[in-house]
């Protein structure tokens, strides 16, 4: 979606509408279900700050986040550079810390390009 272009500019980011509404990119139920169940993902990543879509978010509805998590699969937000690797055949790998009782951290994701 090149949304990352966005960052850091935070106002940017949400892209909120006249009444204070967010209005961004999320992914869909339809779609985590078959990447989580079908194919057997472990993690998806995105370029927003939220797996849910701003309109979703602004009514406190986290559910899609909430399914990744009961997977026990993990999310990766603010993801940049997507632009520049291809829609298949590209290996994404994600370092990062897991610290006892924390709900976030920064990662470390970088893909090998075929």
């Amino acid at each position: 979606t090149d949304w990352s272009k966005r960052w850091p500019d935070g106002e940017m980011m949400d892209n909120k509408d006249e009444q204070g509404t967010p209005h961004y990119p999320g992914w869909s139920q339809e779609v985590l279900t078959y990447l989580y169940e079908e194919r057997g993902v472990k993690a998806s990543g995105h370029e927003t700050t939220d797996t849910d879509p701003g309109l979703a978010v602004a009514k406190d509805d986290y559910s899609l986040e909430t399914y990744i998590l009961a997977q026990d699969c993990y999310q990766i937000e603010l993801l940049t550079n997507l632009d520049q690797v291809p829609e298949s055949g590209a290996l994404v790998v994600a370092s990062f810390p897991k610290p006892k009782g924390g709900s976030g951290f920064p990662a470390r994701v970088f893909a090998i390009l075929p």
